[in-house]
């Protein structure tokens, strides 16, 4: 009966809607900045500008997105504020985020260039690539201060409801960074300095346009003074910093699947290694679509435990549930019929085409198989409950591992069962807890 009500309730629908909506479209661009990247610098007149992008940019984007817990744990933690009114909290989380982002930054600075030094010395590429990977690089990590500001920047404002305000901080940043792009790289002729500051300006002004959003927020809502609130950082940091933690090594071993999936599918061939990363396109356009409908889920989850509403909660975990199965289902359809149109569009490699056909069944499977995972996440992130997060995770990467091992002799078959296994593990074991706490009346705790 009351998921009939929740359904037929417009206000739950709305919502999921007009927090969902705004994150998707923020998603769209994060594809066209690459896009057009690679087409500014691919024009250039030799192929090592191009490497040397990919390298760089490669390495900047695993150690920002390895600090991606700064945003996960910001939105919990002020969705839960948000909800329970209390801001001197919501205040509180701000600065604590802010401030640890600024000390990851510092120290990221401090030693950048050791970093640089020691990844780049494991890399077999040219010694042209591997020069203009460290230029990039070199230049591009003076972007960490307002790259790591603008997670918490994110968070914040999706936790306090607002998903407009990440979305256009996303779109203005993405928008400097190809206009930019396009003016110093080929207007000016800076070549890979140019594609690197370009970026570097649009993380800054990301940045002042999310702290401008802030600033409008916390006059209206009048909370208390920033200054204040500095000397309380101290008050309940040590959750923040539990939290952060358990989330950074769930990241990790996130980031361990997909590096061994990139790996393991390079030592089978450069046919499938081309057809994995096509089909590696598709898994990534679940994501920007999920992705929207989980941060929404972090949002109304948080402010729902916040207020220690039960009704609240359950709307909004019905309401995201739906909208997230008509998105995948949709998404089941669309691979399942012109799967074979699509990889055309990416490939017209007839070996390459054919091979990523031969393993497009495990793509048509994975929206709904995948989708289970990431509402999960969202509902654990809004609820801050990280040792969760963590303890799954790391049960799915040993599941992953796992089933390639037992299942090695079928090839890239083996690699795409275990990650299709992957996904679906991540789903059952939070679901499982989730099904768990919510019987004992412990996930409002």
């Amino acid at each position: 009966m009351q998921l009939f009500q929740t359904l037929s309730n417009r206000d739950v629908h709305k919502q999921v809607l007009l927090l969902a909506i705004p994150m998707v479209l923020s998603n769209i661009t994060v594809p066209l900045l690459g896009l057009v990247d690679a087409a500014v610098i691919g024009h250039l007149d030799h192929a090592w500008y191009l490497g040397g992008v990919a390298l760089g940019s490669t390495m900047i984007s695993v150690t920002f997105w390895l600090l991606g817990f700064l945003r996960m744990s910001t939105t919990g933690l002020a969705a839960q504020s948000y909800g329970a009114g209390s801001k001197h909290q919501l205040g509180l989380v701000f600065s604590q985020g802010m401030l640890m982002a600024l000390g990851f930054a510092t120290v990221f600075l401090l030693f950048h260039q050791l970093i640089a030094d020691w990844v780049f010395s494991f890399s077999s590429a040219s010694d042209q690539v591997k020069h203009y990977g460290q230029q990039y690089f070199s230049i591009r990590a003076w972007s960490a201060p307002a790259a790591l500001a603008n997670f918490v920047l994110l968070g914040w404002l999706l936790g306090t409801q607002n998903a407009k305000a990440p979305m256009w901080m996303v779109i203005i940043a993405n928008v400097t960074n190809i206009a930019l792009d396009v003016l110093f790289v080929i207007g000016f002729g800076w070549k890979v300095e140019g594609a690197a500051l370009a970026s570097v300006i649009a993380d800054y002004t990301g940045m002042s346009f999310g702290l401008w959003c802030v600033w409008r927020k916390w006059h209206k809502d009048n909370l208390p003074p920033i200054l204040g609130l500095i000397k309380d950082t101290t008050n309940g940091l040590s959750r923040f910093v539990k939290l952060n933690r358990d989330i950074f090594l769930r990241s990790l071993c996130l980031q361990m699947t997909f590096t061994f999936m990139t790996f393991q599918g390079a030592s089978f061939g450069d046919e499938i290694v081309a057809a994995n990363a096509v089909l590696m396109s598709f898994l990534m356009m679940i994501s920007y679509g999920m992705d929207g409908f989980a941060y929404a889920m972090e949002a109304m989850v948080g402010k729902a435990i916040g207020a220690k509403d039960r009704q609240q909660l359950s709307d909004s975990l019905i309401g995201t549930f739906f909208w997230s199965l008509v998105i995948c289902t949709l998404l089941t359809l669309v691979f399942a019929m012109f799967g074979s149109r699509l990889i055309s569009v990416i490939t017209d490699i007839q070996q390459v085409h054919a091979m990523a056909l031969e393993y497009l069944p495990w793509l048509v499977a994975m929206p709904l198989v995948s989708m289970w995972c990431f509402l999960l996440d969202g509902i654990f992130i809004g609820a801050t409950k990280g040792k969760e997060m963590r303890n799954s995770m790391f049960v799915s990467t040993c599941s992953f591992f796992a089933i390639f091992y037992f299942a090695s002799d079928l090839g890239n078959h083996a690699l795409w069962m275990a990650m299709l296994s992957f996904m679906a593990m991540r789903g059952i074991t939070l679901g499982v807890v989730l099904f768990s706490q919510w019987r004992r009346e412990q996930f409002l705790v």
